[in-house]
């Protein structure tokens, strides 16, 4: 059964700080977001070598299986290419709550705002 396509309101945005590349992403990362999210992480990635990726999730209301699946499978990328990937979530959200819940937390490197996260992945 095909689904209708729907506007979800996210918004992706990407900038550069040093030599690492933060993507915010406000709004809901569900199935109608991820092939969207998938080519801007694409592009982030190949940006720069090895990469050095921060994901801000401070503004992610929501994320499904398949937004945590395209988490997982960038950070295996990400690792596979000698980079580092780190998330700023909120504690007590929704994002975390999934880390939490999935275990996941333990593999990801989370900080509570996208500066400590840029910092600590540049100063690696």
């Amino acid at each position: 059964m095909a689904y209708p396509a729907r506007e979800t309101g996210l918004h992706i945005s990407e900038r550069l700080d040093g030599q690492c590349v933060i993507v915010q992403i406000d709004g809901e990362l569900d199935m109608s977001a991820v092939p969207r999210l998938r080519a801007e992480l694409d592009h982030a990635i190949e940006g720069v070598r090895p990469p050095c990726l921060v994901l801000d999730l401070t503004r992610t209301s929501f994320c499904d299986s398949l937004g945590l699946g395209l988490l997982v499978n960038t950070y295996n990328r990400v690792r596979e290419m000698g980079g580092r990937l780190a998330l700023a979530v909120t504690p007590g959200m929704m994002v975390s709550r999934l880390l939490t819940i999935t275990h996941l937390d333990h593999h990801f490197d989370t900080y509570q705002s996208t500066a400590d996260a840029v910092a600590t992945v540049q100063a690696a």
